[in-house]
């Protein structure tokens, strides 16, 4: 889901060619990280062949709250010189050391203490890869970009019934369906009645992303440009400059045939007693094993195989000769 909120942005500002409508959104979603401010431009570049992190969160809003809770993180790495994307999704209840609060606690209460700072250091610590670039979106505005696209199309593993945002119950019948903005994201968001979990939600979101992305490619969505510059600068936060959105746009293009590498983080549920809130919690606690190839496959589409290239291409013109 999130990643489509990303390339939705990134073909959104290409298509109007960095107009002053979508320079002044960026003015409201442009938001770097500490890390960010610390370098000498306070900014990062998106560079043609060098390789990159993202991490993409959804954010659930609740009152009183200063920062909210991170429902959904996927971590992705790209790498423009093998046109290759891998991908993993961190359950929200995942055990982690958190080092904000100097304790090990769910990864989302990394959001809902440090926003999205505390949560970046969280998962380079976790995962042990730099994280680049992030977009965060809340819920209400995945809703209105769906709705502003016309909805989706999924094709739905069983069925199932689930309480929809306003309290409402949808019927999701096995096999195609067109799904509304409230509908979509409880599509995305459910997983107590989907019997193969976290894995089973990853599957529904992935469905979604290629459904908004065919939209987004669709030529009528050039009518639909102002309303989805509305819905990402109220609700999307990034710190990828506008700058570099036209790269984005262009790499996207590049690599929107290649399968992307979904990656799995095993491990098991267990309940633990918090002392803070005084009863046994659920938490996710990642497989070693498993966490440890995951990393390793995240950092080897890290790795920049840019001076390979051209060391092949010196040979063959060597030996051409």
């Amino acid at each position: 889901m999130i990643s489509s909120i990303l390339l939705m942005s990134a073909v959104i500002f290409f298509a109007i060619n960095l107009s002053w409508e979508a320079k002044h959104a960026n003015n409201k979603i442009f938001a770097p990280l500490i890390k960010d401010l610390e370098e000498d431009t306070g900014t990062k570049e998106v560079k043609a062949k060098s390789p990159f992190s993202i991490l993409l969160a959804g954010i659930e809003h609740g009152e009183n709250e200063k920062y909210g809770r991170s429902d959904m993180l996927i971590v992705a790495t790209v790498n423009p010189t093998t046109n290759k994307m891998s991908m993993v999704s961190i359950p929200r209840d995942t055990l982690v050391y958190i080092e904000g609060l100097d304790k090990e606690d769910k990864i989302n209460h990394a959001y809902s203490n440090g926003g999205i700072n505390w949560t970046t250091d969280t998962i380079e610590n976790m995962l042990g890869i730099p994280i680049d670039y992030y977009v965060s979106t809340d819920f209400q505005g995945f809703q209105d970009i769906v709705d502003t696209l016309g909805g989706v199309e999924v094709d739905v593993p069983f069925t199932f019934k689930i309480q929809l945002a306003n309290f409402e119950w949808k019927t999701y019948t096995e096999g195609p369906m067109f799904l509304e903005g409230d509908e979509a994201l409880a599509y995305v968001r459910m997983r107590k009645k989907d019997p193969e979990g976290d894995k089973g939600r990853n599957e529904r979101q992935k469905q979604v992303i290629q459904s908004l992305l065919s939209e987004m490619t669709n030529v009528s969505m050039i009518t639909k440009i102002d309303d989805l510059i509305k819905d990402i600068g109220e609700n999307v936060k990034t710190n990828i400059p506008s700058s570099d959105y036209i790269k984005l746009a262009k790499m996207y293009q590049q690599i929107k045939g290649t399968p992307i590498e979904h990656l799995q983080l095993d491990g098991t549920g267990k309940t633990i007693y918090s002392k803070e809130a005084g009863h046994d919690l659920w938490y996710f606690i990642a497989d070693e094993n498993s966490l440890n190839e995951v990393s390793k496959k995240l950092k080897t589409n890290l790795e920049d195989t840019t001076y390979k290239a051209n060391s092949d291409e010196v040979k063959d013109l060597t030996i051409g000769n």
